[in-house]
């Protein structure tokens, strides 16, 4: 089984898939919104079924919980994105907006990934990452669920708390959650940001950045309404 390769042919290529089938259904669900009432569910079930089953593969595989164990944030977005699909509860919708759309493309961008296609750790890391992405980008530019103005500022306090009570797991357990003890073994963008523990500072500060960013066009949208 050959080494993942960054920005390799299969990594370019499922990059490249998984923007096209986002622009397609954002597409398909804006020409009609109620239509995510039958794109929904689907699409929590592809998600839920890719994040756990990379939990219950691994376990099977024997691979240590504390590298296994569903608690980075994309893991968690996982939960809430499937519940977001199915309900579009707006706090869901908007946490699962900002942390998919500022984290989870980078984990898409730069993998934390030793193997390359068809292993099944590739597949179902890009499925379940990809569908975050994807139905982030759905909900919000397809369905409509716009954040509201405040909604940054929610997001970011709400993954703060998170990494909050992760780093006392991590510390309790000796794990490395978030990333928060160390980087990651391949090259990410934590690369750019410093030693410990500044990367994880730069880090919390960049996420509210994007954040913000990620808000400007909706608040452009209220300011016209």
């Amino acid at each position: 089984m050959s080494e993942f390769r960054l920005f390799g042919l299969a990594h370019v290529a499922t990059l490249v898939t998984l923007a096209l089938a986002t622009i397609v259904l954002t597409v398909w669900v804006h020409r009609e919104p109620k239509r995510i009432a039958r794109l929904g569910p689907p699409l929590a079930v592809l998600l839920l079924s890719a994040g756990i089953g990379f939990v219950v593969v691994d376990a099977i595989a024997g691979t240590p919980w504390r590298l296994f164990a569903p608690l980075h944030i994309c893991d968690i977005a996982v939960f809430i994105g499937a519940y977001a699909l199915v309900t579009r509860h707006r706090l869901a919708c908007e946490l699962l907006y900002f942390w998919g759309c500022a984290g989870t493309i980078a984990a898409l961008l730069t993998p934390d990934l030793g193997h390359d296609f068809p292993h099944y750790r590739f597949v179902l890391y890009f499925l379940q990452h990809g569908t975050i992405v994807l139905a982030a980008i759905v909900l919000v530019a397809g369905a409509g669920v716009h954040p509201r103005p405040r909604a940054a500022w929610i997001a970011w306090l709400w993954l703060n708390a998170y990494g909050v009570a992760i780093a006392l797991f991590d510390w309790a357990f000796d794990a490395n959650f978030l990333y928060l003890c160390f980087k990651p073994g391949t090259s990410t963008p934590f690369d750019w940001l410093g030693p410990w523990p500044w990367y994880v500072a730069v880090s919390d500060v960049l996420a509210l950045v994007l954040f913000l960013l990620l808000q400007v066009p909706f608040v452009r949208r209220s300011m016209s309404a």
